[in-house]
This record gives C-alpha cells, structure tokens and sequence, in this order.
C-alpha cells in the first residue's frame, strides 16, 4: 500500500515558534464527528477519515494541520442513521457555526496565508460554510485564503462508475461501501468483521417523522458495505488527495475535467 505520512501539527509548535513557522504556511483543519457507523465501524469514522486527508494534504503542500473538531450538527434520519443508535454526539447547527467562527477567529490571528477545511460528517457542510462566509463578510479573513469542502465532493463522477458498481448517492453512503473501504486502509484495527447491507438508501433531500430507524437502516447502515476493501480505499484515499492538491494549486476549473490524468501517492508529491 501508498504510504501515509502524518505531516507537521500546529499544536506541536511552542508558542515561540508558531509565528516563524507559520508565516506564509497553509493550515488544515480537519473538521469531523462522533456518530454511529453500524455495527462494524467505530464512532470516530468522520473525524479519523477528516484528519487523514488533512494529514496528507499539509504534507504535500508543507503545512500544518490544526487540532480536530470532532463535535458535529445532529445526525439525521435520511443521511446519518438518525439518533435512535447509541454513541451520537451532536450539538445544534447554531452552536457549530457559532464554534467554528469564535475558533477560526482565533486562528487568524496566526499568520498563515491559506487555512484548507477538510469536512468528514455530512450533516455539517452546510453550517460550515454559513461560518466561514459570515467570517469573511465581517472581514475577519482579510488577506487570507479560505478554502472549505466535504471530501466526497472531490471525487469524480468518472471515478464513481469505474470503480463502484452501484453507488446510492453521498447522502446514503453512511457507514457504507466507501467508509468501510476507506477504514479498512485508514485504521484497519478498528473495522469488526460484519458487512451488513441494506438494500434500500434513502432518497436524498428528504426529512421524514417519524421514522422506523429498523426499517430505514441495517443496525445504522444506509447502503451497501459489500465489496469494501483496503485496495477500494487506498484508490479514493489517493483519489481524493490528488484532487484536492489540483483545487489548492491550479483553482476549480481543474476538477471538472473529467479526462485529467489524476496523480497519486508518490506521484503527487513529485509535482509539489
């Protein structure tokens, strides 16, 4: 397997060192959960996945990641399994913008010139680009670059039909095909042995009370986790970094090619 390496962290500077170091630097902050994943994963699986890429990607560009939030908005019925499944900690989406401005406040104080977000939980996208939005309009972010995304959003649709079969939509893939693969080449000591499936994911964009948690997930699992493997997430793994380097360095416009030769592992270290 591709390694990994775990990059520079900002919290193991001394605070006589994190002007120096961090002056013209990127920061990424990895932004996670603790929610249920089933009865195979731990609830760690948004926060370990977040801090993974974020780990990767300070290395390749010769940053630092920032400490992990790994508090998130509430799991929902029709993308998290809900909160019917034990071990969910949740605060409202109120007080998750609020956090993440008061934090991000404080880190850019530090002068860094670009802070990368790195979201694992699905249910938080939105509250954390109303934070950061609002964190610009009041010009707290003035002469810096922001850049925040979900990384499911870096994954190409060509990538999708190469290598799963079925795919039921980012909404219901909870605890599914791509986490468990993902896990499994991440942090294979904490998958169990079970691979349960269920056969019917959610729509998406649809809230629905009250809800049969039983009848709507398999112990928590919104899809399918047949097929997952260490080798199907070591690809997306890499996937999902070598997009998110071709974002940082070359903007947007890159990621919608969809016949771009798409590095990874070492090869992606080579163009830094």
């Amino acid at each position: 397997m591709t390694p990994r390496s775990k990059g520079h962290r900002l919290a193991d500077l001394s605070s006589a060192q994190v002007l120096e170091q961090l002056r013209g630097r990127n920061v990424v902050w990895p932004i996670g959960a603790t929610e249920q994943h089933g009865p195979h994963l731990p609830l760690s699986v948004d926060t370990v996945i977040a801090e993974e890429f974020a780990r990767q990607i300070a290395y390749e560009l010769d940053g630092f990641t920032a400490p992990s939030q790994s508090l998130a908005a509430r799991s929902l019925p029709q993308s998290g399994g809900g909160l019917a499944f034990p071990g969910t900690l949740h605060v409202s989406g109120e007080t998750l913008i609020c956090f993440l401005k008061e934090a991000a406040r404080s880190l850019m104080r530090l002068p860094f010139e670009r802070l990368i977000v790195v979201n694992g939980h699905f249910e938080n996208e939105p509250f954390i680009f109303e934070a950061f939005d609002s964190l610009c309009q009041e010009g707290t972010a003035a002469g810096k670059e922001i850049i925040a995304f979900s990384w499911w959003s870096l994954v190409e649709d060509s990538w999708l039909r190469d290598e799963v079969a079925e795919f039921p939509g980012w909404h219901a893939e909870h605890a599914g095909l791509t986490e468990t693969s993902m896990m499994l080449y991440l942090r294979p000591d904490l998958v169990a042995d079970a691979r349960p499936d269920h056969d019917r994911p959610p729509r998406a964009g649809i809230y629905l009370h009250p809800v049969d948690a039983d009848s709507a997930t398999n112990s928590g699992v919104l899809s399918s986790t047949s097929g997952s493997s260490a080798e199907l997430g070591e690809k997306l793994f890499w996937h999902v970094v070598a997009q998110s380097i071709s974002l940082i360095r070359e903007g947007e416009g890159l990621l919608r090619k969809n016949d771009v030769s798409i590095p990874r592992g070492d090869d992606v270290r080579q163009e830094a």
